[in-house]
């Protein structure tokens, strides 16, 4: 029996509070108790330092570490390790995801704005900043690539990456090659909510960072959350569980639809699967080739638990389509469409879009050159996907002559006096006598 049966869905058929509950995150149903629980590991972290990371690394990763940082004889046990094969793709991928985001830096400039006045935006790397990669069920090497190699490009002095460590007490030997790959020379064997607090907060052995990069499930997500909102340190985005929506028309082939669905289904059972299509026979179709290419799958049990809290929603028209994806805001949306490109246009919130048919979702998390840490759970409606931009700050700088003074001077003065700010208006005013 497929994980979608009760999960089809006829959207015109359903009020405003249903279709809310239709588009509803799994993570957005247990936040109150992940919350509650990750203010608890954050405190503990913030409060004893090394000496409640490790006790928290025993109690969720079952492993008792002395010192958290992976030595050089690990890293060459992990080159030894790894296939050719497998580094030889880290790095063809690595090149393209240089060659996307190089492409995409952005550049100082300036302008007079006024005679002797100049404007002008400089750009400078972020100094410290906390690399996290997850590697659960599923280690993530390619995240090192999409988080070290934009932290390289944008020089960033410091780089710390932290990854969840085995019950050996190693970490994975495919993530410590992927970051050596970028440059990045420090990794620790830290995860979860304990690994952000430790880099917000700092503790004996970890440095504080300014800004902590990285997905992760919704515990990571929401220990990112709240140290940011506590003012602690800067936050990529909200990047948590996976999800991705695919609209689709008659046209699409539902092998191909049922592939995408499930490769992100597999992440973990608190991803998000959506299908929207105005056509009856698609989806059917699309519902008998999930349970078709689930009984192949290593990680089955992981999707269909995904599968549970996903759904097939039949739509009136395409436009519907865009208009129900536009206010859910995936991470990923791939339009299975003849034309897709025509339909680009309607795209108004989206972490990365995949245009027809044989463009998956999976080039985009490996090697097409775009960045995979994109915005989730509604994020995508304001928030963009990791780039060059995102470990840079861009700083304003301005300067005034004799001439600039006097030309811009009594425009400052007006809006100051206006604003009852008297002091403002004296420095400005000052400036303007000794010019003239």
């Amino acid at each position: 029996m497929s994980g979608f049966v009760g999960n089809r869905i006829d959207w015109s058929s359903l009020d405003q509070a249903a279709q809310r509950q239709a588009l509803l995150r799994p993570a957005q149903q247990v936040a109150e108790d992940t919350r509650a629980a990750v203010a608890a590991l954050l405190a503990e972290v913030r409060d004893r330092g090394d000496v409640a990371l490790r006790e928290i690394t025993a109690r969720f990763d079952k492993v008792a570490l002395e010192n958290f940082e992976v030595s050089e004889a690990e890293f060459a046990a992990a080159e030894r390790e790894i296939a050719e094969a497998l580094k030889s793709a880290m790095r063809e991928a690595a090149q393209r995801i240089e060659i996307f985001h190089r492409a995409g830096m952005t550049q100082p400039y300036a302008v007079e704005t006024a005679p002797g006045v100049v404007c002008e935006r400089v750009v400078r790397p972020i100094r410290r900043v906390g690399l996290y990669v997850p590697a659960g069920s599923a280690p993530l090497p390619s995240t090192a690539l999409m988080l070290g190699i934009p932290a390289r490009l944008a020089g960033c002095k410091e780089v710390v990456l932290c990854t969840p460590p085995r019950q050996d007490g190693s970490a994975d030997p495919a993530v410590l090659v992927a970051a050596r790959l970028t440059g990045v020379t420090r990794v620790l064997k830290l995860g979860g909510a304990q690994a952000v607090a430790a880099l917000a907060f700092g503790t004996e052995s970890v440095g504080k960072c300014d800004k902590i990069f990285g997905p992760g499930n919704s515990y990571v997500t929401e220990a990112k959350q709240q140290v940011a909102r506590g003012g602690i340190v800067a936050i990529d985005m909200p990047a948590g569980p996976s999800e991705v929506l695919v609209i689709a028309d008659a046209g699409a082939n539902p092998a191909f639809v049922a592939a995408d669905l499930l490769s992100q289904a597999e992440h973990g059972p608190d991803s998000q699967v959506l299908l929207l299509s105005d056509d009856d026979r698609l989806l059917a179709a699309v519902e008998k080739e999930i349970e078709s290419q689930l009984a192949a799958l290593p990680r089955a049990a992981i999707a269909r638990q995904a599968l549970a809290e996903s759904r097939l929603i039949k739509v009136e028209t395409l436009e519907q389509a865009f208009a129900i994806s536009n206010d859910y805001a995936p991470e990923h949306l791939i339009l299975a469409l003849r034309e897709p490109r025509a339909w680009l246009d309607k795209v108004e919130a989206a972490g990365s879009v995949f245009l027809g048919d044989f463009t998956p979702e999976a080039l985009g998390d490996y090697c097409s050159g775009t960045n995979h840490v994109l915005p989730t759970n509604g994020a995508a409606a304001a928030y963009s996907g990791v780039s060059v931009a995102s470990f840079q700050n861009l700083v304003s700088v301005q300067s005034a002559s004799r001439t600039g003074i006097a030309a811009i001077g009594p425009c400052a003065v007006t809006l100051a006096r206006a604003e009852s700010l008297d002091a403002h208006a004296n420095a400005v005013v000052l400036r303007m006598e000794a010019a003239a």
